[in-house]
């Protein structure tokens, strides 16, 4: 297989939730109590839901930047690539990107939507949560029919509402939802309590996969506040390897055989020792432990029920035959720090050409689209016109050179750059949230 005729689609971006979200999903009367954007007196650009602002609102959207520039985060729109929130540009920066197809989640609403469960009116709030499904599936969607995947979000505050939710939406031909890798860290049961049967069933009725995002529930450690910040991000993505040891455990994969979990922003490279573990602690443990796979090993039941995701995993893709082929799809992890962008094509064919090319076929695309029950080729109008080479010859004139948002401060005479450290990011975003709590006092 050429580089040219790979078929590149992404289980793993993010959108930056654009101005203009709600104002053709909300009708006269909620558009009431709708969110807006506001700009604050040091230019920066938030949203106000319920009266409260809400997080930065492109979080870590410096695709394009100069490296230099990766720790300075975007505080309006015009200091992101208009890619990330212009569902216009974005095609065009996937088309530069050889990039036929991508499954995005949310920024400021949260991965998962809990942002709705702060509200104090949930009426309102499962309002807004269905707005933004309408937004998400029929505008950013639904615009450029075969390249975005729709992926919902849902009111797990409610689990009634959630199933009507997962209906609706699965009408609309949406077959992914977002959920939280431990909603027992945001204030409701485990997901081994009975509490959330009704969800598992609709989702295998309806072959409706859940994602669960790296940072929606469980998070990365920071070993200690002087510690380098590299060392959290090395460690950021394996992080969901305690949630995957939970959900690997989930009795429901035993009564739903067509419950599937995707792993989302994870990588691969851990797994073949994950599964080793996993097979080994059953069998060595479920004496006293009472742990039961229905006659299965852990592995067996992982490679049934789970999807893996990777950026770039050579070690993860040298390991392919302990993880399974059928298991693993590809992410670009647009427009965040991670992205190779927009060179994704080219990095990762580079790491697969020595796989046969139906295997190099299911990880770049076949495993995804399958799976999200997604067909791309026929909504693009054929095959010929998914690939890498295809789709760039409609970029041509995409410009890709990295620019400058300002950067760093400028070092002062004789004063020279040191390690940046967890203490140094858990203070900028200190700093901004007590911005935040003056601004939102001087407003009041």
């Amino acid at each position: 297989m050429k580089l040219d005729d790979l078929i590149l689609v992404s289980v793993d971006d993010h959108i930056v939730e654009p101005p203009t979200m709600f104002e053709q999903h909300l009708t006269t009367a909620q558009k009431a109590f709708a969110p807006k954007v506001l700009k604050d007196k040091n230019g920066a650009d938030y949203w106000l839901f319920e009266g409260r602002r809400a997080g930065n609102i492109g979080l870590n959207a410096v695709v394009g930047r100069l490296r230099e520039e990766y720790g300075c985060e975007p505080i309006s729109f015009d200091q992101m690539r208009k890619g990330a929130w212009d569902i216009h540009a974005r095609i065009d920066d996937m088309n530069a990107n050889g990039l036929l197809a991508s499954l995005n989640f949310p920024s400021v609403v949260t991965f998962d939507g809990s942002l709705f469960h702060q509200f104090e009116n949930k009426q309102n709030a499962l309002a807004l949560l269905q707005a933004y499904n309408d937004w998400h599936i029929d505008e950013w969607c639904g615009s450029y029919p075969g390249r975005n995947i729709p992926n919902a979000i849902i009111p797990y505050w409610d689990i009634n509402a959630s199933v009507a939710e997962i209906k609706r939406v699965v009408a609309k031909g949406c077959h992914a939802i977002s959920f939280s890798d431990n909603p027992s860290l945001k204030g409701q049961p485990s997901i081994h309590d009975a509490h959330w049967e009704p969800l598992w069933k609709v989702c295998a009725e309806n072959k409706v996969v859940i994602n669960i995002h790296i940072g929606s529930g469980a998070q990365a450690p920071h070993a200690s506040m002087n510690s380098p910040i590299d060392s959290w991000i090395i460690t950021m993505p394996i992080s969901i390897v305690n949630s995957a040891a939970d959900w690997l455990h989930l009795k429901a994969l035993q009564r739903y055989p067509d419950l599937k979990i995707s792993l989302s922003e994870g990588g691969i490279g851990w797994i073949p020792y994950f599964l080793e573990r996993a097979d080994f602690v059953h069998e060595h443990h479920k004496a006293w432990t009472y742990a039961d796979f229905g006659g299965k090993k852990p592995s067996e039941v992982f490679r049934e029920h789970f999807q893996t995701c990777f950026i770039d995993d050579r070690f993860g893709l040298k390991n392919l035959e302990d993880i399974g082929e059928d298991n693993v799809a590809y992410e670009c992890d647009y427009p965040h720090s991670d992205t190779v962008w927009p060179e994704s094509a080219d990095m990762l064919f580079d790491s697969l050409k020595h796989l046969p090319d139906s295997t190099i076929d299911k990880i770049t695309h076949g495993n995804a689209l399958r799976l999200y029950n997604f067909d791309a080729f026929g909504k693009m109008g054929g095959r010929d016109k998914c690939t890498v080479s295809a789709l760039r010859a409609l970029a041509t004139n995409v410009d890709t050179t990295p620019k400058s948002f300002g950067g760093p401060a400028p070092l002062k005479e004789g004063e020279v750059r040191r390690r940046v450290t967890s203490g140094d990011i858990i203070k900028m975003f200190t700093a901004v949230a007590k911005e935040d709590g003056k601004i939102m006092a001087e407003e009041a």
